[in-house]
Order: C-alpha cells, then structure tokens, then sequence
C-alpha cells in the first residue's frame, strides 16, 4: 500500500483519491463509518472518534491520523481501549500519520481524517 499524496479534503492510496475518512485494516481500505461518534459530536465541536466505532484493533500499532490540523478528538475510551488490548496507539496530524505509517506498515493499521 502507497499513500502518495494529502492535502486537505483528500488522500491518495495505491493511485484511488479519497474524499472522505479512511479505515485501513490490515491493508484493505474502507470509508470511516462516524455514524456511532456522532451523538458525542456537541460535546466536542467535531464528531470526534469514540470506541463505538468500528476501529481496527487487530493489530500492534494503530495510527490515527487527525486531519490536517489535527482537530479530529480522540475520545478517552479509544486510548483506554488500545491499552486494554495492548494496543501501540499513535495520534498525529495526518500528513505526520502517513509518513509513520509509510515508514513501518507492518503490523499497523490506521484511521486517517482527511479534513481539519
């Protein structure tokens, strides 16, 4: 898998431009599904990424990648899932995610926020 390019709004993956949050799961890519994070989303301004979700845990490393700006919230009971399953979770901006998870791919999967 190559993510050769980001910008706000899109992320381009093995030559197919995404315009919306991805999933990557043990190297397949799938549209991020926020629909159970969005009850949390007055809370925070943002529909932020809560453990209802269908997050890729099986892993050793998850990056989550929070946007351009890194505005996207992680929610605390993401972080005390991923200690839970001993999980290595990675939070960065996502041009900062990418370049992590280009550098090491093994064994990681990733939530990738493609806006703020």
């Amino acid at each position: 898998m190559r993510i050769s390019h980001f910008e706000f709004g899109v992320v381009t993956i093995d030559g197919v431009a995404y315009e919306y949050d991805v999933v990557i799961d043990r190297g397949e890519i799938q549209k991020r599904k926020k629909k159970a994070s969005k009850k949390f989303r007055d809370g925070f301004g943002h529909t932020p990424l809560s453990s209802e979700e269908d997050i890729p845990w099986q892993c050793t490393r998850l990056i989550i990648g929070t946007g351009a700006y890194g505005r996207l919230p992680v929610m605390d009971d993401v972080k005390r899932e991923a200690d839970k399953r001993r999980v290595k979770l990675i939070v960065l901006p996502t041009a900062e995610a990418i370049e992590v998870l280009q550098k090491s791919p093994r064994g990681t999967n990733a939530v990738l926020h493609v806006t703020c």
